[in-house]
């Protein structure tokens, strides 16, 4: 059995679990995202504990690699490259947009596409297009809302808009074939996935890891000086 640590700290709530051959073996998760920096590691310590398993005893940590939380992307990264690199394990990178569309397709299971946004604050968002499938349509952007962002797409299908920065959205629609649902992603979600990237070996390189930023950090004591 692959025993896989899986730590998310890309969104406003925090998750971690324990998961062997995709089955859940143990989880913690944390709503204040100004504390995930803080909760992390004494998390793993706990929840690994309860579950019995020692970190030695772990197959690969997979982490939720963005886009997301600038400083959440880089606690959760730093966190899962220093377990690696102390264990000798393999890491696994988890598409945090790819994970959101998991999680809307367990609740809207019909031929439809799906659209995760991440609020990247004022009227930009990251976001990406999968079909049905979950294969991708568009990939991972951020994007600045007008009401006529997404009418190529529209005008063919019908699309399900979800995560904290389809509300903007909502808001400048005025007619076409969506949905917008409200979903919470819980990091249990990627536990079937890390398995299976582990099982087809889709590891990332240890030394080049980095999270899915997407754009530049932007600093506003640096941009004034």
């Amino acid at each position: 059995m692959a025993n896989i640590l899986i730590i998310d700290t890309a969104l406003e709530t925090a998750g971690i679990c324990l998961a062997g051959d995709g089955i859940i073996l143990g989880e913690a998760t944390n709503d204040s995202q100004k504390d995930h920096a803080a909760w992390l590691q004494p998390a793993i310590e706990r929840m690994m504990k309860e579950a019995g398993v020692r970190l030695q005893e772990l197959d690969a940590v997979a982490v939720s690699a963005g886009p997301g939380s600038y400083t959440g992307l880089r606690v959760g990264m730093a966190t899962a490259k220093g377990l690696c690199y102390a264990l000798n394990k393999p890491l696994i990178r988890l598409d945090t947009l790819y994970l959101m569309a998991m999680t809307a397709r367990r609740v809207v299971a019909w031929d439809i596409c799906y659209c995760p946004m991440i609020d990247a604050r004022r009227m930009e968002v990251y976001t990406a297009l999968y079909n049905s499938s979950l294969e991708e349509l568009m990939a991972p952007c951020a994007m600045i809302l007008e009401a006529g962002s997404f009418d190529n797409w529209m005008t063919n299908t019908e699309i399900c808009f979800f995560g904290n920065g389809a509300a903007k959205f909502k808001d400048l629609l005025k007619s076409g074939k969506v949905h917008f649902i409200e979903i919470k992603v819980n990091v249990t979600d990627a536990a079937v996935l890390a398995a299976e990237m582990f099982q087809s070996g889709s590891f990332s390189d240890l030394a080049y890891a980095e999270p899915m930023y997407i754009k530049a950090f932007y600093d506003p004591g640096k941009a004034k000086s």
